[in-house]
């Protein structure tokens, strides 16, 4: 990036010129235009259409299509609170969707170990 494409303001800066032999110090001020806030919505799509717990995804979804919105309207500061609301939506959608496949495979995990062990203990009584 090549900051020279950027409007430069010089500015000058007072209170040097008592010191004896001092020159007025002047600073750049380079203006870099602002990001726009990523809007999330590929993140949004992904938790709609795999991971859509208690709505979650549909709800990240229309945050990111509104963030999308306000960034075509040109408002950066509502888009970047869509912005936030859809990426703290797809956290937790993200996050309860990880905890119900982990809880589901530790119960998968517990039931096949029990009934294991049941089949053993039937088939030590059936000989026995």
């Amino acid at each position: 990036m090549n900051p020279t494409h950027y409007p430069v303001q010089p500015a000058q800066v007072q209170g040097r010129e008592g010191l004896p032999g001092a020159a007025p110090v002047q600073y750049t001020t380079v203006n870099i235009p602002a990001e726009p806030p990523k809007d999330h919505i590929i993140w949004s799509l992904c938790c709609f259409v795999y991971s859509n717990p208690c709505c979650l995804g549909l709800a990240a979804l229309i945050f990111s299509i509104k963030a999308r919105d306000r960034k075509v309207l040109g408002d950066l500061n509502g888009a970047q609170v869509y912005a936030s609301t859809a990426r703290c939506l797809n956290i937790w959608s993200t996050a309860l969707v990880f905890c119900i496949i982990l809880l589901s495979i530790i119960v998968t995990i517990i039931t096949s170990a029990q009934a294991s062990q049941a089949i053993r203990r039937y088939n030590n009584y059936q000989s026995g």
